[in-house]
């Protein structure tokens, strides 16, 4: 099943980026959203396939951190360019490969690690990274990721835009509250912010992708983040897919790929409209 619903309006400036306050960003996203510590573990496994090689390299930020960076083949910039965020796993070659993608569809892909070198390799590693992570330093992470997609000269990003999964889906959605430059954010599944106020930060055009059989975020509580970004004047776009919760993630148990497929055209299609024109 799926649903779509467009508003379209203006936004407001976040003024705490502007201010130079990235800690004032919005409350961080819930590890376990609707459901249990153990039912949120119970619904990821991280299967041992192995992920595509990889065609980027490693970049340090302004913020200490390190980021994995991948580019259009042959391509000179200025270019459209997009900040990945990891699973709760972290930035694992899975991750990586993704950004890869990105780049293969013309974009300056950046993923960043806002676990700072750790790895969760089963739920219970994941979930203490997810508990570890300190939302400042995370904001400022994010916000050298965009500083280095506009100023280094071979991307010298002409539009930006952020997407994650799960944990980074709500964090893709934090990156729009917290940078107004940004012209596009893609939420796979991530648990969202359901006030108005918060959520009229963004200038961003936001996709949000969600599946009506995560327990996790439940219908209701999508329908409550449609209803905030519409009250908030943010131009969305929501898609829900008959699908469990991480269904787009190749190396989990819970990937269904025709689901998969289609949110993957979504996606596609809306950061070529976004970023590309």
């Amino acid at each position: 099943m799926k649903r779509l619903t467009w508003v379209l309006a203006a936004a407001l400036m976040f003024t705490a980026c502007a201010t130079g306050k990235p800690s004032e960003v919005a409350r961080a996203p819930s590890a376990t959203g609707a459901v249990s510590e153990e039912e949120f573990k119970a619904m990821h496994t991280l299967r041992k396939d192995a992920a595509p090689e990889r065609k980027g390299q490693q970049v340090e930020l302004s913020d200490g951190s390190k980021a994995y960076l991948t580019l259009p083949p042959n391509a000179k910039g200025p270019l459209p360019a997009i900040i990945v965020i990891h699973e709760w796993w972290g930035l694992n070659e899975h991750v990586q490969a993704w950004a890869d993608r990105l780049a293969a569809e013309g974009y300056a892909a950046l993923a960043v690690d806002l676990y700072r070198g750790k790895v969760g390799t089963n739920p219970d590693e994941a979930l203490a990274l997810v508990k570890q992570v300190d939302d400042a330093q995370a904001t400022k992470t994010l916000l050298a990721a965009h500083a280095f997609l506009k100023s280094d000269p071979r991307i010298q990003a002409t539009r930006t835009g952020s997407i994650g999964w799960c944990f980074g889906g709500g964090w893709s959605l934090r990156t729009a509250m917290a940078i107004p430059e940004l012209s596009a954010a893609v939420i796979y599944y991530g648990h969202p912010v359901t006030d108005p106020q918060e959520l009229s930060t963004i200038k961003a055009q936001v996709l949000g992708i969600f599946g009506t059989k995560d327990k996790s975020i439940p219908p209701e509580t999508v329908q409550a983040f449609e209803k905030a970004l519409s009250e908030a004047n943010v131009r969305s776009r929501v898609v829900e897919y008959d699908a469990d919760h991480a269904f787009a993630n190749p190396s989990g148990a819970r990937y269904d790929e025709r689901a998969a497929a289609s949110a993957w055209a979504e996606t596609s299609a809306f950061l070529a409209r976004t970023l590309k024109r």
